[in-house]
This record gives C-alpha cells, sequence and structure tokens, in this order.
C-alpha cells in the first residue's frame, strides 16, 4: 500500500490546493470529502470516488473496505498530512478524493409532481449546505441554483451540508435559463419576496411546484418577482422583515409537505 509522510508531497499540495482553490476544482474535475458518514452518502449518491487517504491511528484499512464495498484505491498517511490537508478536526481520518457531478439542468430527473427548491445568488456556502440538509430532510425532488455565487464544491458547503450535497439532485443555471427550464415544464414558481406577496400558507404547492429563495440582503431579482406564479411572504411578527434564508427555506419547504401529506 502506498504511503505518503510529507507535506511537501506533490501530490498533497495538489490536494491542498483542491481545498482551497476552486479553479483547481474546476480544472481537476475533483474535490475532497471529508468524514466517514460524507463518503457513505457520496457513495450510496453514487459519486465516483478515485482514492482514500487514511490515519491508520482512526481507521483500518479493513474498516474502508467494509466501508466502501468495492476497490478503490487506499493511501496511508501520517497525522501532519491529515491535519494538513482536512477543513476540520473531527472527520474520522478519512479523506476521499471524488469526481465532480454534472450540473446541467437537462440532467434532472424529475417526477410527475415534483417539487423544487431554487436558490437565486447565495454566496454563502454554509447557508447553501444549511438548506440542502433541509432539502434532504424534507426528501424534495430537486435543487436548482440560479446564478450561482460560489462553487457548489467548496469545502465549507461540503461541512455544513452534513454530506447531504451528495444525497441531493442538483443543478445549476442562470436566473433565465432556470425560468425556462420550470415553465417549458409547467411547473408552478412561489418567488419568496416581499413585493406584491401573498401569504405563504395560503397557496396551493400541490401541484409540480418550485419554490425560489433569494439573498437575505438583495432578494430575488425582478426576472423572479415578474415571471412567478405568485410571490409568497412569511408574515413577521417582530421588529425585522426577514429571517435567515436557510430558515426561511425549511419554513416554505414543510408547508409544501404538509400540503402534500408528506
Amino acid at each position: 500500500m502506498k504511503q505518503i509522510t510529507s507535506v511537501q508531497n506533490p501530490f498533497i499540495k495538489s490536494l491542498v490546493l483542491l481545498q482551497e482553490k476552486a479553479k483547481a476544482r474546476k480544472q481537476s474535475g475533483t474535490f475532497l470529502i471529508e468524514g466517514k458518514r460524507e463518503l457513505e452518502l457520496a457513495l450510496k449518491g453514487n459519486y465516483e470516488v478515485d482514492c482514500i487517504l487514511f490515519l491508520p491511528e482512526l481507521v483500518t484499512e479493513s474498516e474502508l473496505n467494509t466501508l466502501t464495498k468495492k476497490t478503490i484505491e487506499l493511501i496511508e498517511i501520517n497525522k501532519e498530512v491529515y491535519q494538513k490537508l482536512a477543513y476540520r478536526d473531527t472527520t474520522e481520518g478519512i479523506l476521499a478524493i471524488a469526481k465532480t457531478k454534472s450540473l446541467e439542468l437537462s440532467q434532472l430527473k424529475l417526477p410527475e409532481n415534483p417539487l423544487i427548491l431554487v436558490m437565486e445568488s447565495i454566496e454563502k456556502p454554509g447557508n447553501i449546505g444549511a438548506i440542502l440538509r433541509t432539502c434532504d430532510a424534507a426528501n424534495i425532488d430537486a435543487v436548482i441554483i440560479a446564478n450561482p455565487k460560489t462553487d457548489l464544491y467548496n469545502p465549507n458547503t461540503v461541512r455544513s451540508s452534513v454530506g447531504c450535497l451528495f444525497t441531493n439532485q442538483i443543478a445549476t443555471g442562470t436566473t433565465d435559463e432556470v425560468i425556462s427550464f420550470l415553465k417549458n415544464k409547467n411547473i408552478a414558481i412561489f418567488g419568496a419576496t416581499l413585493q406584491n406577496s401573498n401569504f405563504y400558507h395560503l397557496q396551493n404547492y400541490t401541484t409540480p411546484t418550485a419554490l425560489v429563495v433569494g439573498t437575505e440582503a438583495t432578494g430575488l431579482t425582478q426576472a423572479w418577482r415578474d415571471n412567478a406564479t405568485q410571490n409568497v411572504i412569511i408574515p413577521m411578527q417582530g421588529e425585522i422583515d426577514s429571517m435567515n434564508v436557510s430558515v426561511a427555506s425549511a419554513i416554505l419547504l414543510f408547508e409544501a409537505k404538509r400540503q402534500r401529506g408528506f
């Protein structure tokens, strides 16, 4: 089995770039996964894993073979190398190199009556990850990111999604492309915005539905407001007029799931 014990190893340096640079991830078509649960979910989500680096003090070769259930190259590393690569401290000594997936809208496989969440221009990887976690919990059919402002495979997105990056069906596109996609499939658009809105809980989400959320700072762009079947608002009872986008997404999604009988 191959062993790497130097942080100066060219291969290790290339992996550091994968963690730190979106450009490196885009050019190589790969990214890093940390942790047992995340790796399990990636394999379940049919992500192709090239190799696994592991810290023998925390995980054994036998445990990894049982986890992966397939032949994947294993590389033993020491604590210094692990700490150089790991994005967080507690990931059970497992790092995997995986291939990114196509994020084309045309690749989405939707049921007859889909429930979709669209997020427009969300910049913070932590918010994206939290929303993906909610989407997994609600077991919705797809997540679409319109006008993406950050790399989907940013390590903080992977971390904050708790592996739910791998359990959701995800696509990206421009706002115009996403609106056209939804309209061509006769999917009703409900934009979460303050302007010209009705209360969210008074709408019907039992037919093909896309719930659209935007940034907390600027909200949805005019294109969504103009093309929405109905703009919706979550009534506020305090002093502020908005809430964290991941919380708003959860409220909207679970109302839709409630109407659909879960």
